[in-house]
């Protein structure tokens, strides 16, 4: 007998080898709690474009790095805008999910990021360093990013790239919302140890640093996550703005904390579907 729940197509890469992060852990985990509401198929990302036409929405979740499946992305993108398949995230964000891009912008705009330029006249824009990190503009988990002396950063400055000073913070954190809804806080207090993470209070101003990237990237559904370093002034500035495929590092979260935040996605999905 048919069912009446919504059919969701949800994309993973669950053998993806992420550095210090279970992507088919936080997946299966998630899944099983989904399960109970919606009835769910995983595929990998490169299978999404083919598949998503026997599904009423498809969610992306840990599908690891585009740059990897560049060619099916933009297959998948242009399958589900010329059907009208709801995506979750819907894309039309405006953060990693297009690029590094917004580095640039907020930077131009004076907000709290760490400093970006992608032009070689615009280096004298970025605060004097020791080190600058020269990173893809289409770059994600670290991978081409190198740490540079100031004299090799003018060559590396070709279009593809961009250039920030190396900073020397304090430590990490990241901040999570589902929808516009702060859920939790997690920090690495070793820098050098990126994601062995642990719970994090922040403060108001903490909380308002995060939000204000929220709002600025206008996505009404979905999951987010705000990538923040302590700079040596004590202030936050934005490293990443995560919104395509953001890892949640639930493992990291006690049970309560855990069940709260499945409980916040289930009912943002349902909502964005229009199911309740």
């Amino acid at each position: 007998m048919p069912s009446d729940r919504p059919r969701v197509l949800y994309v993973t890469d669950l053998a993806y080898p992420a550095r210090g992060r279970r992507y088919g852990d936080e997946d299966v985990f998630l899944t099983s709690r989904l399960r109970t509401h919606f009835d769910l198929a995983l595929c990998h990302p490169k299978d999404a474009a083919a598949l998503l036409g026997s599904f009423d929405a498809v969610v992306v979740r840990n599908s690891g790095p585009v740059m990897e499946y560049r060619e099916e992305y933009e297959a998948f993108r242009a399958r589900a805008t010329a059907t009208g398949t709801p995506v979750y995230n819907p894309l039309t964000g405006s953060g990693d999910m297009a690029g590094k891009q917004y580095l640039l912008d907020l930077t131009a705009a004076g907000h709290p990021v760490i400093p970006t330029v992608d032009r070689a006249e615009d280096l004298h824009r970025l605060p004097p360093a020791e080190r600058y990190v020269v990173k893809p503009r289409l770059g994600a988990d670290s991978i081409g990013l190198r740490v540079v002396p100031p004299e090799e950063v003018p060559a590396l400055v070709d279009g593809t790239v961009l250039v920030q000073p190396h900073i020397d913070f304090a430590y990490e954190v990241s901040f999570y919302f589902v929808d516009d809804a702060f859920q939790y806080a997690l920090y690495a207090p070793d820098p050098d140890r990126r994601w062995q993470l642990t719970p994090y209070e922040p403060s108001r101003t903490d909380l308002e640093f995060a939000r204000r990237f929220i709002d600025w990237n206008t996505l009404r559904h979905g999951i987010q996550r705000v990538d923040a370093c302590r700079a040596p002034d004590g202030g936050l500035l934005l490293v990443e703005l995560e919104d395509l495929n953001p890892y949640l590092s639930l493992d990291a979260l006690d049970e309560a904390r855990r069940e709260a935040f499945v409980s916040a996605m289930t009912a943002s999905l349902r909502r964005f579907l229009g199911a309740g």
